[in-house]
């Protein structure tokens, strides 16, 4: 696990100055705090950050070539079949003289070229450049576990894990990309492969770029299908489920350095430590993180894990400080990032790296089998549209009179929201629950400059472009597949990742196994969704794992009390922040509108805590990174 960086003068020819790729790595520093390394040749300079995780001997150090030095690499991540497919590269006649994966997919390139990504297992972003074919080749892992950004000039090409990265090159200059920043509002993240730094691409989850002969191309090498569909009972696809996600796990047990597991409180993350103490990792080391305020602190079921399991359990108790911890945030984040459960996360992780190296997690588990209540509002809506007119009209009229509440979680809130997007297509109806700023709201928001200097086009067909993309048989296997390639890559999977590696710490994901999930995504919809019983075959695949308080208990967010902080804490910073003058003269936003969201949820009289966090967040962001 570590930060890579790099450029190629493939346009120009110049020479790279080695001074740049050093810069760019000093920038990723917190990414690979155990060694550095820079390769300069010509028009090529490649740089590294090391975490050592496999192979801490100087052997393993980046950037790393093959023996007559015409191949070099670059490497984030780690490859868990590397043992297995260095036996067949060792056999074919290569010599190796490392203990590393890195060397073993340096190998595999000069035996398969772009064809070597079919035959890797794990999370991964690298680069190579083949001197001989005077080739760059970039590529990421299939689910987007490991970021890898893109610049394209009027020299070349340069790369990093980060996008801070660039701002080493004087002659970058950071400018807002607008169509992205209006993307944002509406998702809380900047969709793929859009970032907010105008002319910096992020390179797709499952995508390659091959930079050859002046010319750059980017190709799809895999993709999650939903059919054909296996036939099993529920038995059968319990005992495979259990077996396909206990190889997950142990193959997420090779380390060199300590080890453990975060454990919210929840199934996903109890069901790893479980499999993990079973595969002889005892005593399992455990961290979990809590609040003061009660309803949002899960330490008392993630006790019951732990003591099921005699883990060496470790519990924190933080009182975020939140003013304190945005430089950081927003630093490390590199873009507008609103998902408010990236202060918890990055807490978590900076506790965890006290003791550890390397943590596992439960990602992806609601992804894998339904476990967002939005999956059920989705059947419950296809139900109610079914209702004869006579009964639905009367319940309608009495939600209409309720006030609005965006995205707050009150019953009375969550029922207007349904009802009103029961008049759109189902795949707009998605779209409305995800939403931060739904359409209306963002054009009362937005000033008419911003919007056509934006571009103009509707951020909800982003995700219409995720259905159409989709072969799912039913709008279930549909919904899960644009997660999967949304809301996972670009949100939960970016807060994981900067916040571990903003702490020299690897996170790895079980549940995000490629071979797992293409298990998870054969099984019918109604094994996820049954009724009202999300996550149904996972949780009795589970049954005996885990006590019954964790399996049946409600799904609980890793959130922190927005609602209250803006009322309280954050009341002052958010009306100097966002109703400055500096804010108002950038022209996004109309001041009055942005002033009455803000009076109306400090009085309580709406809740509108999400939207000022993504407007704060989207403030800071360019005061750091912009307005430099």
């Amino acid at each position: 696990m570590c930060g890579i960086a790099g450029r190629v003068n493939f346009l120009s020819g110049a020479a790279v100055d080695a001074a740049l790729i050093q810069g760019m790595c000093d920038l990723l520093a917190h990414r690979g705090p155990d060694g550095q390394g820079t390769h300069v040749e010509g028009p090529m300079g490649l740089g590294h950050r090391r975490l050592a995780i496999i192979d801490l001997s100087p052997a393993g150090r980046q950037p790393m070539s093959n023996e007559d030095g015409t191949v070099w690499i670059v490497f984030n991540g780690e490859i868990y079949n590397f043992r297995e497919l260095r036996v067949g590269l060792e056999a074919e006649g290569c010599r190796f003289h490392s203990q590393s994966d890195t060397e073993v997919i340096l190998h595999l390139y000069e035996k398969e070229g772009v064809k070597c990504l079919r035959r890797l297992r794990g999370m991964f972003a690298f680069a190579i450049w083949d001197r001989r074919e005077r080739t760059l080749f970039i590529a990421r892992d299939r689910l987007g576990k490991k970021p890898l950004y893109y610049l394209v000039d009027g020299d070349g090409i340069a790369f990093a894990s980060e996008p801070k990265a660039f701002l080493a090159d004087p002659s970058f200059k950071a400018q807002p990309n607008l169509e992205a920043i209006s993307h944002y509002l509406t998702y809380q993240y900047v969709p793929s492969p859009l970032t907010a730094f105008q002319g910096v691409q992020k390179l797709p989850p499952a995508h390659y770029l091959l930079v050859k002969n002046g010319e750059i191309s980017r190709e799809r090498y895999w993709k999650l299908h939903y059919s054909p569909k296996r036939r099993l009972t529920d038995d059968e696809a319990c005992d495979e489920l259990l077996g396909r996600l206990r190889e997950a796990v142990k193959l997420r047990l090779i380390s060199d350095v300590p080890l453990g597991a975060f454990l919210s409180g929840g199934i996903d993350s109890g069901t790893i430590v479980a499999l993990m103490a079973e595969l002889g990792a005892a005593p399992v080391k455990t961290f979990s993180i809590g609040f003061e305020e009660k309803a949002y602190d899960e330490l008392p079921y993630a006790r019951q894990v732990a003591e099921r399991y005699g883990t060496d359990h470790h519990e924190f108790v933080v009182r975020p400080k939140a003013v304190e911890i945005f430089p950081k945030l927003v630093w490390h984040y590199n873009e507008p990032f609103a998902d408010s459960s990236a202060i918890p996360t990055y807490y978590l992780a900076q506790l965890t790296r006290q003791y550890v190296t390397v943590a596992l997690n439960g990602d992806a588990g609601d992804e894998n089998f339904a476990g967002y209540d939005r999956y059920v509002a989705n059947v419950l809506a296809g139900r109610y549209e079914r209702l004869p007119g006579i009964l639905r009209w009367p319940l309608e009229a009495l939600v209409r009179a309720i006030p609005a509440q965006p995205r707050s979680r009150t019953l009375l809130s969550r029922g207007k929201r349904f009802f009103e997007a029961l008049a759109e297509p189902r795949e707009r109806r998605y779209a409305r629950w995800v939403s931060h700023f739904h359409p209306d709201l963002k054009a009362e928001l937005c000033t008419e400059e911003f919007l056509r200097a934006a571009g103009g086009r509707d951020s909800v067909e982003l995700l219409l472009d995720a259905y159409r993309a989709s072969d799912a048989p039913d709008f279930i296997d549909a919904t899960l597949d644009v997660d999967v390639n949304t809301y996972l890559p670009d949100d939960l999977l970016v807060k994981v990742d900067i916040a571990t590696m903003a702490h020299g710490l690897e996170g790895r994901s079980p549940m995000l196994d490629h071979e797992f999930m293409e298990f998870c995504a054969s099984l019918p919809s109604h094994m996820k969704l049954r009724g009202r019983v999300k996550k149904y075959i996972f949780k009795r695949a589970v049954r005996d794992l885990l006590p019954g308080t964790i399996i049946e208990r409600p799904k609980m967010g890793f959130g922190v009390p927005l609602d209250q902080w803006f009322r309280v804490d954050l009341r002052e910073m958010a009306q100097d922040l966002l109703l400055s003058p500096r804010a108002v003269e950038r022209g996004y936003f109309r001041r009055e509108v942005v002033q009455r969201l803000l009076g109306e949820h400090i009085k309580g009289v709406r809740q509108w805590h999400y939207q000022l966090w993504n407007l704060l967040m989207l403030e800071l962001w360019h005061r750091t990174f912009i307005d430099r």
